[in-house]
Formats: structure tokens, C-alpha cells, sequence
């Protein structure tokens, strides 16, 4: 067998191996190479069903009730250990935050049982999944290690072939043997390590791929409703007031029933920007398609932005925020700084829930942050049954009191005087108008005597509270 010939063989078992361990890999990349067998449609709509994954759910079921359950047991040592000595054993409080931990963890994929992707973000993650598998498919540069590895590695194998040309299984001519001598002596002289005997031979790799911490908004925009215009602003026609229907006698005379008004609800799209400036090298030379990049960094701190007006937007040249709103009305939470009673129960947000009217509840949502959330957990009724319930075992999200709840990071945390949540249904309650989606200005002019291209993003957008009654926040204070 020649050299040539064994190098091919390990190449094909090497691609038989990549097929192998990511099957998905080869498929994604078949898909994305074969637009005629995956069209742009299906691949959208097997990313959008790929969002929550039936294997991912169901595995999910049995960890979770088990930490919950063990939740609840742990949690109701706690509070007899507080009850009975003044505060918990150490051991308790670090068993009850590993579970904690625990449900967490599920929590990404509780939202998505809660909120429906949507078609945008599913395609990038399609997009995500064909770039990683055309980064599984390996070349000289991935594939080369560095250093004594490489050596030791060559070496090796250089080993292997000397001793199964000894043993008869593999004839080398004495050309071949000759070369594989001179290799094998030459690779004890080369190295890496330092750059003049190999190192400039052996380049590091450079990975095209950008690590970014996670940038936390609220998906107001999923609760909401919105509305897209053509014009500077909208209005909308609303009732401000009824009529009270009368009884009368057999030959009385009817009076005129009077108190029916309506108003306008104004709806303006103030502008918001971002503004980059980049060299002209910068995007010739990157290894990047920058303005691919900022464009995706631009929607990003929009959305940003968004999710932070409409918690606490001041409605001035910005969207109006559902805790500045001053007809959102507000229930106490029973202590000065936490979201539970004196009696470190629930009362707050189930008096809370139970002051809007049935037909906003039937669509009511709970927001509130993360850290909050925690310690809604905990919280018990007065039967002392837990207000939060695992819904995953049912394929439907996890719920407070029998609510979903949706994550907010701009919500603020428990603290006296703040408003940590919000329930009701939003969808009646706030409205939010499009009227420039995201649009980029290209300019090339302005900066051109520093070398710079000028990148100009613009939206206009805005909310505001049309419905208060349908919603209510929740105020840390007795």
C-alpha cells in the first residue's frame, strides 16, 4: 500500500466521522447548498418548529417537577427554621439555592413555551446552524495542532508506518522509505516553538466568529398591540364615558339617558437614531462584513430601547412607560420593601390580580425581572399552597396563580416605593405604532477627509398607555 493510497483512505474515514457525529451539521449544509431541496419558505418553518424542540420539552418534564417538588419541601423547612429560631440553617438556604438554580435553568425554554418565535429570529437561527456546520467541516488550517502535540502526533504516526513496513503489512519502495526518514529526522530538528526552526510555518488560527455577552431587553412588543402607519401619527376613537339604561312606569315618560362620550387617543412617532462611524480600511480590510454587523447591532440596542420606554418612558419625545402612566392604577404590596404581606404570603399580588375586571384577566400576563421572579417562588396563598406551578409537564408554560408570566429586565427589583410588577392584559391596554421600521443611511461624504464612512440608522417608533384599567402594578409599601 502506498502513502498516497493510505492518505486517502484516512481522509475518507475522517469525513465518515464528521458525518457521523453531526449528521445535523451535514444536513444543515445540505439544505443551505441545495435550495431546491429546502427552499427559503421551509427553511423558515423548520427553524420556527425547531424553536421549541418535543425531545428538548420532554426531557425537560422529570427535572423540573423533581426540583420543584424538592423546592417546595426544602423551602417549607426554611420557613420553619425561621419560625422556630429566628433564621435558616446554613445548609438549608445553600440546598434551596441549588434548586433554584435548577429551575432556572429551564426558564429560557419556559419563555419560548410562553412567547412564540418569530420568523425573523427563527431564519437566523437556521442562518447560526449552517454557519456552524460549514465551520465543522475541517481544513489545513483546523485541522493542524501546534506545538509538542503536532510533533509527538507525527512522530507517531511516521512510527506506524516503519513498523507495519517491518511487520509486511505496508511495502514502501526505497524511495519512499527514504523520504520518510528524512521527514521523521527533520521533524526532531523543526518546531513550533520557536519561529525561526517552524513557528512561522505554523500560523495560529484565527476564528471569525465575535464573542458578545447577551444584551437583556423586554419583549414588550410581543404583549402589545402594534400598529404600522404611513402618516406622522394616529388616532384613535374611545369611549370616555357611559349612559346608565333607566327603568320606567306603565305610561311614564322617558327621559333623554345622557353620560355617553368618546375621545381621541394620539398616537406620535418620534425619532430615535444611532450613528456610526467606521474607516475605510476598517471595512476593506476585515475579516467581518461590518455592515452587516452594526446593522444587526443597530436592531439590537433598539429593541433595547423599546423594552426600556415602555416600563418607564416618560411619553416626551419617547414611548410612555406602563409605570409612569398616572391612570395605572396601583395595588400595595403589604411591606415596606418586599412583594410579600407582614405574614410573608401572597396576599399583595393575588389583591392585585383580583382588582381588574374578569375580562382583562381571561388574557392577563405577569412581568416582572428576573430576580424578582425568584422570589415570587416562594411565595404561598393562605392555604399555603405555592402561587408559582410548573406548566411543562403539560406542554404549556409556567404560570403564577394560573397566569403566565413573561421575563422584563427592565422591571424594577423589590425595593420600598418601586413597582416590581405589573399584571393585566397589555394587548387592550398599550398600543404601539410603526411608522419607520429601521431604515440605513450610507454616507461617504461627510467624513471622507478622516477616512471614515458614516453610518446613520434611524426608527421611528412610539407607545403609549390607551387602556389603563386593564392593567395594574403591583407597589412595594404597606
Amino acid at each position: 500500500m502506498k502513502i498516497s493510497t493510505m492518505l486517502m483512505v484516512a481522509s475518507g474515514l475522517a469525513l465518515a466521522a464528521v458525518a457521523m457525529f453531526a449528521p445535523d451539521a451535514v444536513a444543515a449544509v445540505f439544505a443551505f447548498l441545495h435550495p431546491a431541496h429546502a427552499g427559503h419558505g421551509a427553511i423558515i418553518a423548520s427553524a420556527a418548529a425547531a424553536a421549541i424542540d418535543p425531545e428538548e420539552l420532554k426531557k425537560a418534564i422529570s427535572p423540573v417537577m423533581t426540583a420543584f417538588e424538592e423546592f417546595k419541601v426544602t423551602n417549607d423547612s426554611r420557613l420553619k427554621e425561621i419560625e422556630k429560631k429566628g433564621s435558616a440553617d446554613v445548609v438549608t438556604k445553600e440546598k434551596l439555592e441549588r434548586i433554584e438554580g435548577t429551575l432556572s435553568q429551564y426558564e429560557a425554554l419556559n419563555q419560548k413555551v410562553t412567547f412564540a418565535e418569530q420568523q425573523a429570529k427563527a431564519a437566523k437561527e437556521v442562518a447560526d446552524r449552517v454557519e456552524t456546520a460549514l465551520a465543522r467541516i475541517p481544513n489545513d488550517n483546523r485541522a493542524r495542532k501546534d506545538g509538542a502535540e503536532a510533533k509527538a502526533l507525527f512522530n507517531n504516526w511516521c512510527k506506524a508506518v516503519v513498523r507495519a513496513h517491518a511487520l509486511g503489512i505496508v511495502n514502501l519502495s526505497a524511495d519512499e522509505q527514504k523520504v520518510l526518514a528524512d521527514v521523521s529526522n527533520e521533524a526532531k530538528a523543526l518546531g513550533v516553538s520557536t519561529d525561526t526552526t517552524g513557528g512561522y510555518l505554523a500560523p495560529t488560527e484565527y476564528v471569525a466568529e465575535i464573542i458578545k455577552a447577551i444584551t437583556l431587553s423586554s419583549p414588550a412588543r410581543s404583549l402589545v398591540r402594534v400598529r404600522n402607519t404611513a402618516n406622522k401619527a394616529i388616532q384613535i376613537p374611545k369611549r370616555t364615558a357611559q349612559f346608565a339604561a333607566r327603568r320606567v312606569t306603565e305610561q311614564g315618560t322617558k327621559t333623554e339617558t345622557t353620560g355617553l362620550t368618546y375621545g381621541l387617543e394620539e398616537l406620535t412617532a418620534p425619532e430615535g437614531y444611532a450613528l456610526i462611524d467606521i474607516s475605510n480600511q476598517m471595512l476593506e480590510d476585515s475579516a467581518f462584513d461590518m455592515e452587516a454587523e452594526i446593522n444587526m447591532e443597530a436592531s439590537e440596542q433598539f429593541a433595547v430601547k423599546e423594552g426600556a420606554e415602555f416600563v418607564s418612558g416618560t411619553g416626551i419625545g419617547e414611548m410612555e412607560g406602563i409605570l409612569t402612566n398616572g391612570s395605572v392604577a396601583e395595588t400595595v404590596s403589604g411591606t415596606a420593601a418586599t412583594i410579600a404581606d407582614a405574614n410573608g404570603q401572597a396576599d399583595g399580588l393575588l389583591t392585585l390580580k383580583y382588582s381588574i375586571k374578569t375580562g382583562y384577566a381571561r388574557n392577563a400576563t405577569w412581568i416582572m425581572n428576573r430576580t424578582t421572579m425568584g422570589s415570587v417562588r416562594k411565595l404561598k396563598d393562605g392555604q399555603k399552597n405555592y402561587i408559582w406551578m410548573p406548566g411543562i409537564q403539560n406542554g404549556q408554560p409556567n404560570t403564577i396563580d394560573g397566569d403566565p408570566y413573561a421575563e422584563f429586565p427592565d422591571m424594577p427589583s423589590e425595593g420600598a416605593g418601586l413597582y416590581p410588577i405589573a399584571y393585566g392584559d397589555f394587548r387592550r391596554a398599550y398600543t404601539m405604532v410603526d411608522r419607520i421600521v429601521m431604515e440605513m443611511l450610507r454616507d461617504p461624504y461627510t467624513q471622507a477627509t478622516a477616512g471614515n464612512i458614516r453610518f446613520i440608522f434611524r426608527k421611528r417608533w412610539g407607545g403609549r398607555v390607551t387602556l389603563a384599567e386593564a392593567i395594574r402594578k403591583l407597589k412595594c409599601s404597606t
